[in-house]
């Protein structure tokens, strides 16, 4: 019965979010900037914030991205997120993201809480998050000389657009080897500086993401497939395909990924742990025809883990909230 008061609760939650979000005159914002991460299989409270806390301990994520590497202008992003319980069932959790892409600079600051149900054998997290958001034209673009500077719209963009975001996400482990989740980014979008012109339709993007963990038989590599599919504003609709590989009681780990759909690339990922630190690397190269003038997209991820009840941290359990 308390569960399903629970559940109840949660579904007014969204109802009033959704309501709310399409009711919001809200002005599209340039790009969502969760399509970014290629590493979101591994650390999945980067884009849903039903994962934040889900965990029995807290931990600090450092994630860059060089997208399109020795292209001059090439998107260049860092992220810095901190998330852990605070308490029974509870969560919190923040995170600072910079994003440079040519004369386009993205700042975002978000905090997000959560509440977790837990069963025999389901743990399942609701989260919201509060985004901050500001996208401005860099000073530098006025050395441009193919940029008018008296232009007036070019002068407010040196001023830069600033929203207010909210968000939500369910994620949930079921069996210890099942994970699912769905988020919701930007459910209500407000742009704070207000400006002439029509704020334009916005949809109902999301984010839905599988995996299952398994180890196979008489061996010690335990294997993951997972699928996230991401359907976001001003982002074309792709899938994520990836497989994760984890060896030597889960101090290395490997994978493959292929993304269809909007963005067509193939790439890897190598990771290693070492006590509660975890390194990840992974590059992909798309298949269109721009790759032809750049390097590819290099990413890496460094995450810490704080207070953990085990003194074994592996980099599977460091991403697997319950264990093995």
């Amino acid at each position: 019965m308390l569960l399903t008061m629970h559940l109840l609760r949660i579904i007014l939650i969204v109802f009033i979010f959704t309501t709310l979000g399409y009711n919001v005159d809200a002005q599209q914002r340039y790009f969502d900037e969760r399509y970014i991460y290629s590493q979101h299989f591994i650390h999945p409270v980067l884009v849903n914030p039903g994962a934040t806390g889900i965990q029995d301990y807290q931990q600090l994520i450092l994630n860059y991205r060089n997208t399109w590497a020795t292209f001059e202008g090439a998107p260049k992003t860092i992220t810095l997120n901190f998330n852990g319980p605070i308490g029974n069932r509870l969560g919190f959790g923040a995170q600072l993201f910079r994003d440079t892409y040519g004369a386009l600079e993205t700042s975002k600051g978000m905090l997000s809480v959560s509440y977790t149900i837990e069963s025999e054998k389901n743990r399942l997290g609701f989260g919201l998050s509060t985004e901050y958001i500001q996208h401005i034209v860099a000073g530098s673009a006025l050395n441009n000389p193919l940029v008018e500077v008296n232009d007036p719209t070019f002068l407010q963009r040196l001023d830069g657009n600033q929203f207010f975001d909210a968000s939500f996400g369910i994620y949930g482990i079921y069996d210890k080897s099942f994970k699912y989740g769905v988020s919701f980014p930007s459910l209500i979008s407000s742009k704070i500086n207000i400006e002439d012109g029509d704020p334009g339709d916005r949809d109902l993007g999301y984010i839905a993401h599988f995996a299952y963990s398994t180890r196979a038989k008489r061996s010690d590599i335990g294997i993951e497939p997972s699928i996230f599919i991401k359907s976001l504003n001003n982002i074309p609709t792709h899938v994520d395909l990836n497989v994760k590989l984890s060896f030597l009681e889960d101090r290395f780990t490997g994978a493959l990924g292929y993304t269809l759909g909007g963005d067509k690339r193939i790439g890897f990922l190598l990771g290693a742990s070492v006590d509660n630190l975890n390194f990840y690397y992974s590059y992909n190269i798309s298949t269109r025809a721009f790759q032809d003038y750049n390097n590819g997209a290099h990413e890496l991820s460094i995450s810490f883990a704080f207070n953990k009840k085990s003194s074994a941290v592996t980099a599977d359990t460091a991403t697997d909230p319950m264990g093995k």
